[in-house]
């Protein structure tokens, strides 16, 4: 494969719905060995981290009534939290000004999450209010 195919390669695979690193390794192995090349590529690149979800999922339910792996998830999650604060900071930060709309989406966001309102429909409704609202 040439570097300009491959560069095409990059593009197309930009394009289609998915996982940009699934479909550009898909490409590269039907460049190669066609349709064989195609399986193999798909193997490839979705068993071993299948592999090792399915082992850690395992391990995991293995310890899954210890007291000691309750107690690292209830670390963890602030530590996620906090990450994920930092995120949106970064991303807001770039902002010259957070708009009302943009804090009305958050405001909202936190009231949904004081009410325990499930995390998937808080994050379709701020999606939708996002394309609603800003423009």
């Amino acid at each position: 494969m040439t570097e300009t195919q491959f560069v095409e390669a990059v593009g197309f695979s930009n394009l289609l719905p998915g996982s940009e690193a699934l479909k550009l390794a898909m490409f590269v192995g039907y460049s190669a060995g066609g349709f064989p090349g195609t399986l193999a590529a798909l193997l490839g690149s979705i068993l071993p981290p299948t592999l090792m979800m399915l082992s850690v999922v395992s391990i995991l339910h293995h310890f899954e009534g210890d007291l000691w792996l309750q107690n690292f998830v209830k670390g963890l999650s602030p530590a996620i939290a906090v990450v994920m604060a930092f995120v949106a900071w970064k991303l807001f930060r770039s902002e010259k000004s957070l708009s009302w709309q943009i804090i009305l989406i958050g405001l909202l966001s936190l009231v949904a999450f004081l009410f325990s309102v499930p995390s998937p429909i808080v994050l379709v409704g701020a999606g939708l209010l996002g394309v609603i609202l800003i423009r």
